[in-house]
């Protein structure tokens, strides 16, 4: 039987998880446009800016841990990052150039859909009948969410696709951390992955142009912050928050974050005056739904 007190603390870890991660996708919004609206930073210089923050936050840790982790998993461990960091934060980012910052948030409610579909198909993971049927329902919120916009384009589903495609990065990191990484500790994992991605990342900000704006003007200060809270927050700080989560509480409890996010990212998006219907928190209802019958035992 719990503790009060270690349940209270379970609790806390798990709304501070959901508002940090629900607040990343206005986040990414805040950080390639300025207070009042206007172009600031690209897709590019944000996603690189938020995994070069994190990555110097975890980058001492992860210069001790390297030489703990086996030199044949080494490579698997730099996948990780590419997959579960890299690549997803440059997807959201450019996704969200056209798209909001709410539905981007109900996208990624889709990552737990992704790790059973791709498990089963690339890594012979067996489903069950009732992860299948959840997994149809969470493509039918799915659609229902892309077909609630009244402004329908091809332009539309393509930007949304992208941030599709960094929910699929997402099942695909889970599935070969689960298959090649499962004796190396999570938090090794996290420290010495992102610890590898900071000279990339700051090859893109110069590659970009990012080191010639003027970086002091008040509209760039404020959306490299926004960029930089994302990285330390949202990636950096959030995953010593989950798995001390994990260890704490299990998986079962640590997964229902993915619950909370999209319900963060829809305050956010009201907040920031973004165009919700009631037909798009429709789709989120059902997505979860599928979310729900997929995590069921």
């Amino acid at each position: 039987m719990n503790h009060p007190n270690n349940t209270l603390i379970n609790w806390g870890l798990f709304i501070m998880l959901a508002i940090i991660w629900g607040s990343s996708f206005i986040l990414m919004k805040r950080g390639m446009y300025s207070a009042e609206g206007t172009s600031t930073l690209t897709a590019y210089q944000v996603a690189a800016l938020r995994i070069l923050s994190a990555g110097l936050v975890l980058l001492p840790k992860g210069i001790i841990l390297f030489s703990k982790i086996p030199r044949d998993k080494k490579i698997f461990v730099f996948f990780s990052g590419i997959l579960g960091s890299f690549i997803p934060a440059f997807l959201f980012c450019i996704a969200e150039t056209k798209i909001d910052s709410s539905l981007a948030g109900f996208i990624n409610a889709l990552t737990p859909v992704f790790i059973i579909i791709i498990g089963a198909i690339f890594f012979h993971s067996p489903i069950q009948k009732n992860k299948a049927g959840g997994v149809i329902i969470a493509f039918t919120g799915m659609l229902i969410l892309f077909l609630a916009n009244k402004y329908l384009s091809v332009q539309y589903f393509g930007y949304a696709g992208f941030a599709l495609l960094a929910t699929i990065c997402y099942g695909f990191n889970v599935n070969m951390v689960n298959r090649h990484l499962r004796e190396i500790g999570s938090f090794n994992i996290a420290a010495v992955s992102l610890g590898a991605l900071v000279l990339p990342s700051f090859l893109v900000l110069f590659l970009t142009g990012f080191f010639k704006l003027p970086l002091l003007n008040a509209r760039f200060i404020y959306s490299t912050l926004s960029a930089m809270t994302l990285g330390i927050l949202g990636t950096a700080v959030a995953t010593i928050l989950f798995y001390m989560l994990l260890k704490r509480a299990g998986p079962l409890f640590s997964s229902m974050v993915t619950y909370g996010i999209p319900f963060i990212a829809l305050g956010w998006g009201f907040l920031y005056g973004e165009s919700i219907n009631t037909i798009q928190v429709l789709g989120l209802a059902i997505i979860l739904i599928g979310v729900y019958f997929t995590n069921k035992s």
